[in-house]
């Protein structure tokens, strides 16, 4: 993960409040290599964090250690991921929303995708 700034997470660090996984079911394997982008939905979007799916289609530690309560947005750069492929897809980018009532809380955002549709849930 790296955060805003370039900083590098230091050994010892608490665990990411926020996680997602992406899933290509049109391909039946993890997404891997896609921009992802943690923001603040306050002020205009302000970028809390930004990473790079892993082999597995997981970016395990994203983003502050803690959120405090509001409205925050995971956003996936398919466009790239599809583009590297050389598959046509109707969705360039994916922004999904979510509401953190109480601090503290752990966050799985995950992404099932494919090129013309995509869904999200509440993972654990």
């Amino acid at each position: 993960m790296k955060r805003p700034g370039g900083d590098e997470p230091n050994e010892g660090d608490t665990v990411s409040t926020v996680s997602t996984h992406i899933l290509d079911t049109a391909l039946g394997r993890p997404a891997a290599g896609v921009p992802v982008r943690l923001e603040r939905v306050a002020d205009g979007g302000t970028l809390l964090a930004e990473a790079v799916t892993g082999e597995d289609g997981r970016v395990a530690e994203f983003g502050p250690a803690g959120l405090a309560p509001g409205t925050y947005r995971v956003v996936f750069d398919t466009g790239v991921y599809f583009a590297r492929a050389g598959q046509r897809a109707f969705y360039p980018e994916v922004a999904i929303s979510f509401l953190v009532e109480v601090a503290g809380g752990h966050y799985h955002v995950p992404l099932v995708l494919s090129p013309f549709g995509y869904a999200t849930y509440r993972g654990s």
